[in-house]
């Protein structure tokens, strides 16, 4: 591009890579203005082992690039992990903030964990405080506990500023033990914490910002390395929510409309016939009144069921039609009316005199009780006795409280000093002096 002199410079068109820049401000690219660098992102990933850290493989084998989630940037990984070695690992899109995190001389932590098989102690552990030198290569300061044993295996926690090529595991071997499992859990002041295998989330802007400006400082390895910044839980994602059904007004409701029953089919259930048309009696539109007329209109006669002819009269044999059409009922016969001056006339009941029933005479009076010396009346003492008598005869059923006859207490102590037993015959009872 800038051979062929498409960059320029405050609008000059560059002729050399050779340029030293302190900003972009005033570098164009065909005439248009270069944009101003987005800020440093930094991300968390929890790298399972069976991935190389690379961007490719030219063997096929996969990467974390084949395992990272969609909707990721361009990232970069600050360090590497080895096939086998899992845990954090840190992803940027800036390479400076890469740079800046992966030198030694920065001094920023890094944490593991390895279950190694062997024996080995912790004055050993210990003793890698002051660094080691193996096959030439001098590794620095190792902070190194036992966390448990596990039968044959142990547990070794290892915190580090170094991070050299294989540093963990070659150190270990040293020491005659054989990593069977890494696994990387902090790295600065970042922690691997609840993330999930395969995971990645994002780092706070304002964490990241306070953690370089720590960090930028003299000596600020160790001090940015031992901040703490507030973990983000991690929840399960929202369930979706239900479609809100609006009520509708309640001026516009309508009663519920019952369905219709239907018959059931089949072989029991056979559908009867419909009964034939009877051909006596008035015609529908004969016992109907037209609509608009009106059924009872002043004057008219109502048209529909014959009047009922009064009981007792006019009751139609076996097999004949009570009212034959073109016939009148005979009318029904008056009722006496009522006395004003009675109580029933004028709707009160409540004073209507009863009549008492006379008492019964056919019966025998019954015995007086025999009275008690207090002078209260006995009970019923035949049936009290049988009761008691029949409760004494059964045997008591399970659960069920029994009162036992107790008996004479016995004594505690004897006259000889022992447990109830009485004295020999032939001995005196002892006495103390």
């Amino acid at each position: 591009m800038i051979a062929g002199g498409r960059i320029a410079l405050d609008g000059k068109v560059l002729d050399t890579p050779a340029t030293l820049l302190t900003s972009l401000d005033g570098v164009t690219v065909d005439g248009n203005p270069v944009a101003a660098p987005e800020p440093a992102r930094l991300f968390r990933y929890h790298k399972p082992a069976g991935l190389l850290t690379a961007e490719r493989d030219f063997t096929g084998r996969p990467t974390i690039y084949d395992r990272l989630p969609d909707g990721l940037p361009r990232v970069m990984p600050v360090g590497r992990l080895d096939l086998n070695t899992e845990g954090l690992l840190l992803l940027t899109t800036d390479g400076e903030l890469k740079r800046e995190l992966e030198l030694p001389a920065t001094g920023v932590e890094r944490s593991y964990r390895a279950r190694a098989y062997g024996q080995v102690s912790q004055p050993q552990l210990e003793e890698l405080m002051l660094g080691v030198e193996i096959e030439g290569v001098r590794y620095g300061s190792i902070n190194a506990n036992i966390e448990r044993r596990t039968g044959a295996n142990v547990w070794i926690e290892m915190t580090l500023t170094e991070g050299k090529n294989r540093e963990v595991r070659r150190v270990l071997e040293h020491l005659g033990l054989e990593v069977s499992r890494l696994i990387r859990t902090r790295y600065g002041p970042f922690y691997l914490g609840d993330l999930p295998p395969g995971d990645v989330d994002e780092i706070r802007q304002s964490d990241l910002i306070t953690f370089r400006t720590v960090l930028s400082k003299p000596g600020g390895g160790k001090t940015a390395s031992n901040l703490q910044f507030s973990v983000r839980a991690r929840v399960a994602p929202p369930a979706p929510k239900a479609k809100s059904v609006e009520e509708p007004d309640r001026r516009l409701r309508r009663a519920p409309v019952k369905p219709t029953p239907v018959a059931p089919m089949g072989p029991r259930f056979t559908p009867r016939a419909t009964p034939p048309a009877r051909s006596e009696g008035p015609a529908e539109s004969e016992r109907r009144a037209p609509r608009g007329e009106g059924r009872f209109a002043p004057g008219a006669k109502p048209v529909g069921r014959p009047e009922r002819a009064p009981r007792g009269e006019g009751r139609p044999a076996s097999g004949e039609t009570r009212f034959k059409p073109g016939t009148k009922s005979p009318a029904r016969p008056e009722r006496p009316a009522r006395d004003d001056s009675s109580p029933q006339a004028r709707g009160d009941s409540r004073f209507t005199p009863r009549t008492t029933p006379a008492p019964r005479t056919d019966r025998p009076a019954r015995p007086e009780r025999p009275a008690r010396e207090d002078g209260k009346p006995v009970g019923k003492p035949a049936r009290a006795a049988r009761a008691k008598a029949h409760r004494d005869q059964q045997e008591p059923r399970v659960g069920e409280i029994v009162e036992r006859p107790r008996g004479p207490r016995r004594p505690t102590k004897g006259p000889a000093g022992g447990r109830g037993k009485p004295a020999k015959p032939g001995r005196p009872p002892r006495t103390r002096k």
